[in-house]
């Protein structure tokens, strides 16, 4: 069973994070366990209007708690998607300040030379939110950002969304049925 952990920060862009964790809870093959910040669970009742966040039926840690498996590098866990990924965490990333649980988790990932993805939401970009995401780049980790795609011809905010979270999906090496260009 692969193991993946999933932090939520408090960048708009929550609809990103509910696709991922509803895609997610259908791979029989995988663990995931998520943790969220204070931000991120107002933004998700903000942007979506409800708090469906904990109804998943994975494993929710505290962003403050420590003795989280995956805060530990001799933890089994393979990944981490941070969806949506705020510019402060990525800021935060990058300069190995581990601060809450998501920082940590980061900080194991890249020391353990496992996958981080971060999906970053915000735009546009300035020098040191490009410098950041090079810096995280340079240490093993992977920027994803949240630049949905046409070409598939989305119909739904969900549709749209998914050709992010898809590519993520296949990010973490899971095979997902998706629209591929001329495929």
């Amino acid at each position: 069973m692969k193991k993946i952990a999933v932090g939520i920060t408090g960048a708009s862009g929550a609809i990103y994070a509910q696709v991922l964790l509803e895609k997610l809870q259908r791979i029989s093959t995988i663990e995931v366990s998520i943790v969220m910040s204070d931000n991120a669970k107002d933004v998700w009742e903000y942007e979506l209007g409800h708090k469906k966040y904990m109804g998943y039926g994975m494993k929710f840690y505290d962003i403050k708690d420590y003795f989280a498996p995956f805060a530990s590098g001799s933890s089994s866990y393979e990944a981490l998607v941070i969806c949506p990924c705020s510019m402060g965490t990525l800021g935060r990333i990058a300069n190995g300040i581990s601060d809450n649980l998501i920082s940590r988790a980061s900080d194991v990932m890249l020391k353990e030379r496992r996958k981080l993805i971060c999906v970053v939401r915000d735009t546009p970009y300035n020098l040191i939110h490009i410098a950041n995401m090079k810096t995280v780049t340079e240490a093993g980790g992977i920027i994803c950002p949240a630049s949905p795609s046409f070409y598939s011809k989305p119909k739904t905010f969900e549709d749209l969304a998914s050709t992010v979270v898809d590519r993520v999906i296949g990010l973490l090496g899971i095979d997902i049925k998706t629209y591929r260009w001329n495929e």
